[in-house]
């Protein structure tokens, strides 16, 4: 590879395609004639101007998409689980449904995944609920209602996580 110039000046372009290097006249007849008698248009348009959204609506966006992420939506629609499954009663002989998938743990039913996606959505607003029950600005009766609310949405949602875990894997934590 041969040494690069120092000097910028040294280098030059063999070929300049801009319009004002060309020397092909018809160019600059077709450039400036038809310009001489007709005028652009003055246009009066108004640039579009965009608000941000609110601070609830990016909230609401987040958990949405939170839920769709933790529910399995990505796995729903390349691996197409049906909704629920069915398991046959040895003793009766009869079909019953079945909502989580027993034993495995890389697979779901749909249902399975939105239930637990709601739990685990249940559990960040409960988590939310207990960050405004310590707001110092509201009344007491209010802060003391988001906190209840906050911790029992906490609480329900563990116990049904947990609940999830044992009847999809049977002997977890035993």
């Amino acid at each position: 590879m041969p040494p690069k110039s120092e000097n910028p000046t040294s280098q030059t372009t063999a070929t300049d395609t801009s319009s004002a290097a060309s020397i092909d006249p018809l160019f600059h007849i077709l450039r400036l004639v038809p310009f001489t008698f007709l005028r652009p248009p003055r246009l009066r348009l108004k640039l579009p101007s965009f608000s941000l959204p609110s601070s609830n609506a990016v909230f609401a966006v987040v958990l949405l998409t939170y839920f769709m992420v933790v529910s399995g939506i990505v796995y729903d629609v390349i691996v197409e689980p049906p909704g629920i499954g069915s398991t046959q009663d040895p003793y009766t002989g009869s079909v019953r449904p079945v909502v989580f998938m027993p034993g495995r743990v890389n697979g779901q039913y749909i249902i399975e995944g939105l239930s637990s996606g709601f739990m685990f959505v249940l559990g960040g607003i409960g988590i939310v609920l207990l960050d405004l029950g310590l707001d110092r600005n509201r009344a007491k009766s209010v802060k003391v209602s988001y906190a209840t609310a906050g911790v029992s949405s906490v609480v329900f949602a563990y116990i049904m996580t947990m609940l999830f875990i044992r009847i999809k894997i049977p002997a977890y934590l035993r």
